[in-house]
Formats: C-alpha cells, sequence, structure tokens
C-alpha cells in the first residue's frame, strides 16, 4: 500500500527528467513534496524570476539541487551564485534565503 505523502511511488518504471514534474507559473513560486517522511523530505520548486523565498531557518540540514536556471541564495552572511547542476547545503538553525534572478527550479531535500 502506498503511503498519501509518497509521490515517488507514481513514478515508477518510466525515467523522467526532474524539472519536468512541475511548472512554472508567472509572478509565482510553485512546489510540488515528493516525500515528506520521517527521515527525509524531497519537494520540488519552480521559481519565477523576480521572486524570492525570504529568509528562514529549518532546524535541519537540506541540500538544494539547481535543475534549471540561477538564482542567488545567501546563508548567514554569505552570498552565492548556483546554477542548474550545482547545489548547495543549508546547515541547520542557519538563517538562508532564495532570489530568482532568473526563473529557476530546485530540488530541495531536508535531512531529519
Amino acid at each position: 500500500m502506498k503511503p498519501e505523502n509518497d509521490q515517488l511511488l507514481d513514478l515508477v518504471g518510466d525515467p523522467f527528467e526532474l524539472d519536468d514534474l512541475l511548472a512554472y507559473q508567472e509572478g509565482a513560486i510553485v512546489s510540488r513534496t515528493l516525500v515528506d517522511s520521517e527521515a527525509v523530505t524531497l519537494t520540488i520548486f519552480a521559481v519565477d524570476e523576480e521572486q524570492t523565498i525570504s529568509e528562514h531557518s529549518a532546524p535541519h540540514e537540506a541540500l538544494l539541487q539547481v535543475l534549471d536556471g540561477t538564482a542567488t541564495v545567501s546563508i548567514a552572511d554569505e552570498t552565492y551564485e548556483v546554477e542548474a547542476g550545482e547545489g548547495i547545503v543549508f546547515p541547520p538553525d542557519v538563517p538562508h534565503a532564495l532570489a530568482a534572478d532568473e526563473r529557476f527550479k530546485m530540488l530541495l531535500t531536508m535531512i531529519r
């Protein structure tokens, strides 16, 4: 039986591109959670240009993997430019934020 919060099982058996799982929406940030378990959360985000995710922190470390486009990421007092194919780690309990320099998609893996 498939858990309600595990959309990965819907994808079994057919190759796919991660960035094809979620479409951009003009002027918006959209997300699709693929897995939400006690151990990990996998969420894809599609962020339209000039959109931001305001500064926040989380109690768990997280891995951001850019699937398409570029973004500016701030972690504490440091700023980084990340582009498709690159990743960056958010440490637990450290403030971070994102800004879309252009449209970008990312896979966020939160490890609990």
